[in-house]
């Protein structure tokens, strides 16, 4: 009998209801891999049928973390199974109108999509939203937390959500990725995966907005991810702070020695 390989880094994980949905070990750092099965991303867990609820609690989680606003949740909440430790971290809680937290309002309304989005609109949006998941009191205590709690074994397997999946979610699972000495180049390729593994879930949002009479290509740019979103971040904590470790230790609040910790224990060397 031979083994079964393990999956590439980043391939999607197919569970109905939970789109978007990956573990981020796998990678290659200086020392070994991430580790796998201690950390996921994905987008909102929906509502979930047996088969399905049971496939995520077989990864054997012990905390999702939902980063959407109080807003968010109210309008749409998580279909997390109730036995598993959920948690919110709002990191968009200083300015809960950002863009990523108004995904459905664009989606609905020509008007209010063609208000936001057009003439470019959309990409500068996004840019500005990427800044503040560095610069925003919100974001700097939300990020503070997760990480802190990513560090207790207590708290994990954890699966980290936001609405989508890839604009909060992805600056969280980007920044674990770069402290614990994954390149660049791969940190990106997780980063943009999501657009294999979100937009085709999204299409019959996409499809029912068309018909509706919001423009695809209005709605492409903030539904999907860019390399230049997520290097928009990147330049922010840089300018400021030089480094990961230092937005880690010095930006957000982070004890060296969890930042030692979490390198020593979701590292497999």
């Amino acid at each position: 009998m031979t083994d079964t390989a393990p999956p590439a880094p980043g391939a999607s994980i197919a569970i109905e209801g939970v789109p978007n949905l990956r573990d981020l070990g796998g990678w290659a750092t200086p020392d070994g891999v991430v580790r796998r099965g201690v950390a996921y991303r994905s987008a909102l867990v929906h509502e979930l049928g047996p088969e399905a609820a049971g496939a995520l609690r077989a990864l054997g989680l012990r905390r999702v973390v939902d980063f959407r606003t109080e807003a968010e949740r109210a309008a749409e909440p998580s279909g997390t199974p109730s036995d598993l430790d959920g948690v919110a971290i709002d990191v968009l809680g200083s300015v809960p109108g950002g863009a990523p937290a108004q995904l459905q309002a664009l989606l609905a309304d020509p008007a209010v999509a063609e208000q936001h989005l057009g003439g470019g609109r959309g990409v500068e949006l996004m840019t500005r939203a990427y800044r503040d998941i560095v610069d925003l009191p919100s974001a700097v205590s939300g990020y503070r937390r997760f990480f802190d709690d990513l560090a207790d074994p207590r708290l994990r397997p954890v699966l980290f959500h936001c609405a989508t999946g890839k604009d909060r979610t992805g600056w969280a699972a980007a920044v674990l990725l770069l402290a614990l000495g994954v390149a660049l180049d791969d940190v990106v390729a997780d980063y943009l995966a999501t657009n294999d593994q979100l937009l085709p879930a999204l299409e019959p949002q996409l499809a029912r907005a068309e018909a509706a009479g919001v423009p695809r290509d209005l709605l492409v740019p903030v539904l999907g991810v860019r390399r230049e979103y997520l290097q928009t971040a990147l330049d922010e904590m840089e300018s400021r702070f030089g480094t990961v470790d230092r937005y880690l230790t010095e930006g957000l609040g982070l004890d060296p020695s969890t930042l030692a910790r979490l390198r020593d224990e979701l590292v497999e060397r």
